[in-house]
């Protein structure tokens, strides 16, 4: 039986971050500093910053939600291209749900970001999109995903606004956009089964 490709993106992460959490300059190599990556010519970093986390807490609640929609999503993007599809598509979630927030603080050097948000909202959306009225546990209370994914992008589209708090919400956003468009391409009769399901909810 093959390893899980959501279990090995998840131990990498741990191990990764839990490095990060004891040697600084190991996370600030790993971390995202567009105006840093611009001046050194590289591109690495807008897809090692979703390796590196600020806290155990960060990491811990993006690595379990990660591991219970993951596995869901693995089977589904898996079989696609060459059997990388679930790899390609995590990893674009990381790059792709931090372009619209790093590139304009290409001229920023205090502007950093980090963490495997994007990617894991790119994940639970694709898995809300699949099962839109499975019941999602948000602090043991049992809520329907679909309702979840409508106040969780209209929370996150209100804190992003007022901003202060020191979370990307733009990534959040983005990487759930992400997650739904991939998922649409890699299989177009998802939208309509989608539809047919919030429509026939019994």
């Amino acid at each position: 039986m093959s390893l899980s490709g959501n279990l090995i993106i998840i131990a990498v992460t741990c191990l990764i971050s839990w490095i990060g959490f004891k040697d600084r300059a190991f996370l600030d190599r790993w971390l995202l500093n567009p105006y840093q990556a611009r001046r050194k010519n590289t591109v690495l970093p807008y897809l090692t910053y979703g390796f590196v986390h600020a806290d155990f807490t960060h990491l811990l609640f993006n690595m379990i939600t990660l591991y219970f929609f993951g596995r869901a999503m693995e089977g589904f993007f898996q079989p696609h291209f060459g059997g990388f599809g679930y790899y390609l598509f995590y990893l674009g979630g990381i790059v792709v749900s931090i372009l619209p927030s790093a590139l304009p603080n290409r001229n920023n050097p205090r502007y950093s970001t980090l963490g495997a948000s994007g990617a894991v909202s790119a994940v639970l959306f694709a898995y809300i999109l699949l099962q839109p009225w499975s019941m999602l546990l948000i602090y043991f209370v049992p809520v329907p995903a679909i309702l979840y994914a409508i106040g969780y992008v209209a929370y996150s589209i209100y804190l992003d606004k007022r901003g202060g708090d020191n979370v990307n919400h733009s990534a959040h956003l983005w990487g759930a956009a992400y997650g739904v468009i991939f998922t649409v391409l890699i299989d177009p009769a998802v939208l309509p089964r989608f539809f047919a399901s919030v429509v026939d909810f019994n």
